[in-house]
């Protein structure tokens, strides 16, 4: 979300969405604030500061490590006063190990990524942060029920071998699709929560998702093509929700709401699947993250994505 304010972040969230509220990220706050650098900050027993180059391993928690851990503190708070007699799902979000591994380096510079025993390391660091993070959920907001959502907006890259090394002049070598999917069907497992896996890129890779036991996977509407037909039918017969991106993050004034889906109405048919599914296995959702846009635009794209979704429930046809 834009803005620097927490309570406004969640008083916007929790009125806007009634039905699936989430954590707000607020990255304009700056480092620590960002989607890496509040996930490093879940992390147990693993450090990381900012470097000219961006976020690095470090041998203790320093200030960086504090902010980001104060700033979700502040989030936390903020939800959980909009939030008194909560009953249902509640979202939050964490950057998901492949794409954390892509982000941080190590001490001597380069990419976790390139050193499987230190992208091991981290996501069992992640596992147990983010058990402790959902058992705080629960805590403030007894009467949720936690979905998580695992940011993964690199992981097609690191399945193509094409994340470059910290100097920038080479691409680090592919990882191996199994290896992907064993890493995160680990972790999901061991969270024992629905896990949304969010990925805003060209070529998400929906059946390795699916295979690692996400309960949905959520993707910008608007870079899917035909090759991506067959994944995304056999996901949905096998009970996948797809959180589809239809609303664009930023731009202009927004109207018709009916029209957004029009496409989903659209693949759904080409897919020959029954529209009486639509209400049950797709959720409307903006195309990415909303902290570019100004907050009048994101409190619309809220609203519109609502809307949107109930056009769709009453006239999937």
């Amino acid at each position: 979300m834009p803005g620097t304010d927490a309570r406004e972040a969640a008083k916007t969230v929790t009125g806007s969405l009634g039905a699936l509220p989430h954590l707000a990220e607020l990255p304009a706050r700056g480092p620590g604030a960002d989607m890496t650098g509040r996930s490093l900050g879940l992390l147990v027993e693993l450090f990381a500061r900012v470097e000219p180059s961006g976020w690095r391993f470090g041998d203790r928690p320093g200030r960086d490590t504090r902010r980001a851990r104060s700033w979700l503190g502040e989030d936390l708070d903020a939800l959980e006063e909009f939030t008194q007699g909560w009953t249902g799902p509640l979202k939050v979000q964490a950057v998901g190990p492949w794409t954390l591994a892509a982000s941080v380096e190590l001490h001597r510079g380069e990419k976790a990524l390139a050193d499987p025993g230190a992208v091991r390391d981290l996501t069992a660091s992640l596992a147990e942060g983010l058990r402790l993070h959902l058992a705080e959920l629960r805590r403030r907001v007894p009467g949720a029920q936690p979905l998580l959502q695992l940011d993964e907006p690199s992981l097609p890259m690191v399945l193509a071998g094409q994340v470059p090394t910290a100097s920038g002049w080479q691409r680090l070598r592919a990882i191996d699709r199994q290896v992907a999917e064993e890493r995160l069907r680990g972790l999901v497992q061991a969270l024992d929560v629905p896990v949304v896996v969010h990925c805003c890129a060209p070529q998400v890779p929906i059946g390795l998702l699916r295979r690692a036991g996400a309960a949905a996977v959520s993707l910008d509407a608007a870079l899917l093509t035909e090759r991506d037909d067959d994944a995304i039918g056999e996901a949905v017969e096998e009970g996948t929700v797809l959180l589809a991106g239809v609303v664009p993050s930023v731009g202009p004034a927004l109207s018709d709401p009916a029209g957004s889906v029009s496409g989903v109405r659209t693949l759904w048919r080409r897919l020959g699947l029954d529209p009486a599914l639509l209400a049950r296995h797709v959720v409307v959702t903006p195309s990415c993250g909303l902290a570019g846009a100004s907050p009048a635009y994101a409190r619309q794209a809220l609203s519109h994505s609502v809307i949107a979704a109930q056009s769709l429930a009453d006239n999937p046809e």
